[in-house]
């Protein structure tokens, strides 16, 4: 019960990644505040984590928009009055070939994933700034770091993310404020369960683990950078990816 006292919001956990790390701090327990665009899905995440675990706040929200990412916080603070940890985990793919790529799919991707992140960065810094506390994980990929072919878009906004952790780190660091960030590969989600077959083992063949992570294995890492035991880490990129990039 490591985060017993503390508060946590994690963008984008109606599902997938995002669910697995709320899940994983309820456990622990702290108080968490799921958010997403999807009421009904949010609706099951409270419901399945208040079975087990204690407070769960759901506000839905589009952390694309700058107005619902300060009604998140806002919402935080009048249930829990601070706000410890936020992940910002809220994601979208647009995937295709550059020269098919349309200018919407550009601004949609880059708008929820990278301005997302930045909306509430900007709307938490300040209760985190008077408690002179705070962590920050921001969930970007290995695709930011490598690039991926059809996926220029979200290469972009996951590249993005990573100065926009090492800025803000640099920045927060005398409140005694960490950020750092996570990089996923491959991980066992709805979206790789749909793969062929063969595409799959080609995936897996590139991985010098050999074998697809999954959620949890992403989920430990978040609370343990959250955690006192990295007090001494900051403006980082950590991977969980089996070694995929090295």
């Amino acid at each position: 019960m490591q985060f017993k006292e503390n508060v946590v919001i994690v963008t984008g956990s109606s599902r997938g990644i995002g669910k697995a790390i709320a899940s994983a701090f309820a456990r622990e327990g702290a108080s968490v505040v799921v958010s997403g665009r999807n009421k009904e899905n949010l609706k099951n995440v409270v419901d399945e984590i208040s079975k087990s675990a204690g407070n769960v706040l759901a506000v839905e929200a589009d952390v694309a928009k700058p107005d619902d990412a300060k009604k998140l916080i806002d919402q935080t603070l009048e249930a829990f009055g601070r706000i410890d940890v936020l992940v910002n985990n809220a994601g979208i793919t647009r995937d295709n070939l550059l020269l098919r790529l349309s200018e919407d799919d550009w601004d949609t991707v880059l708008d929820t994933n990278l301005k997302g992140a930045f909306n509430c960065i900007k709307a938490s810094t300040k209760p985190m700034m008077k408690q002179r506390s705070g962590v920050i994980i921001n969930i970007t990929s290995v695709v930011g770091q490598t690039g991926n072919a059809g996926q220029t878009n979200y290469s972009a906004s996951k590249a993005g993310m990573i100065g926009l952790t090492k800025s803000v780190a640099k920045e927060l660091a005398s409140r005694s404020i960490r950020v750092n960030a996570v990089a996923p590969g491959f991980i066992e989600t709805d979206m790789t369960a749909e793969l062929p077959e063969k595409a799959r083992e080609e995936l897996i063949s590139s991985i010098p683990l050999a074998k697809l992570g999954n959620v949890e294995n992403v989920a430990d890492l978040v609370l343990f950078l959250s955690s006192p035991k990295a007090e001494y880490i900051t403006g980082q990129v950590v991977n969980v990816d089996g070694g995929m990039v090295m």
